[in-house]
């Protein structure tokens, strides 16, 4: 299974961007997939999260700037960012937790939650 990220560039304060975020490769069941972001010598940080049943989980750094939705169809997860600000400059993750079995909230934005990766795509917001 491959995670494909994309969508990033350079924005400026202010604008929006979508991120993409496609699955490929053999037979894949996801019970959930999220988004986190890592900024240069800083954590990998959550964003947000969807379970296979629509149930949604955000940090609250992006609560209400950035929304999650999903494609069970296409196998993809998106991610729409309003408002970008400097701070958001980061390499954005998706990720992917394989089988059926829901994971409680409570772990839905551990990294230890998700068994596979993309490779990232950079967002860069100028000032």
């Amino acid at each position: 299974v491959q995670l494909q990220a994309s969508g990033g560039g350079l924005v400026q304060a202010g604008d929006s961007l979508k991120l993409s975020c496609a699955a490929s490769g053999r037979t894949f069941t996801s019970s959930a997939m999220a988004w986190f972001r890592q900024a240069p010598g800083k954590e990998r940080e959550f964003l947000a999260a969807i379970r296979a049943n629509g149930n949604i989980v955000y940090a609250d750094s992006v609560k209400g700037r950035f929304t999650i939705s999903r494609d069970s169809a296409k196998k993809a997860v998106y991610l729409q960012m309003n408002t970008l600000k400097p701070g958001d400059t980061a390499l954005y993750y998706c990720a992917a937790r394989s089988g059926y079995t829901l994971p409680i909230t409570g772990i839905m934005g551990q990294r230890g939650t998700y068994d596979y990766w993309g490779q990232g795509t950079q967002v860069t917001v100028s000032s």
